[in-house]
């Protein structure tokens, strides 16, 4: 019983060559993979699969951010500065360290929620300033501060 495997060319026990022309999901490889094991070739695949899973999946994953924070109302509402933190990332031996900046906003009905903000608007607030944040889905587009009597 002669059994053939097309998924990487002409088939494993045909007599040819592994990736030769043929049918086959790699077939227009040629002999890009002509002498290496099989074992080379699986591995090979799956940590490709694996890399353009996880681009596909960032992609889609900002789209339906972007799309669903569009998609969302509006909103200005009363809130106070909660926490402030950063997460710096990079920097190690010469590439550049990255830096994201955070607030977290308590609402009048004392939900919570973290938005990531621009360097300057991070600057300017400190945890307790109370105003008017305006948000749109997990979208932060500005924070008005309200003024406040003297803290003791």
């Amino acid at each position: 019983m002669n059994v053939h495997f097309y998924l990487f060319g002409s088939g494993f026990n045909d007599g040819g060559m592994f990736f030769d022309e043929g049918p086959g999901f790699f077939s227009g490889l040629g002999n890009f993979f002509a002498g290496f094991p099989p074992v080379f070739a699986f591995f090979f695949t799956t940590i490709l699969l694996i890399i353009i899973s996880v681009v596909l999946y960032s992609i889609i994953k900002g789209v339906t951010t972007y799309t669903r924070n569009n998609a969302a109302e509006r909103l200005t509402e009363r809130a106070r500065v909660l926490t402030k933190r950063t997460e710096v990332s990079g920097g190690s031996g010469n590439s550049r360290a990255y830096t994201n900046y955070y607030l977290t906003f308590e609402f009048e009905d004392g939900r919570r929620t973290e938005f990531e903000v621009r360097a300057e608007e991070y600057g300017l607030l400190v945890e307790g300033d109370e105003g008017r944040l305006t948000h749109q889905g997990t979208r932060y587009l500005g924070f008005e501060r309200m003024a406040s009597p003297l803290r003791p």
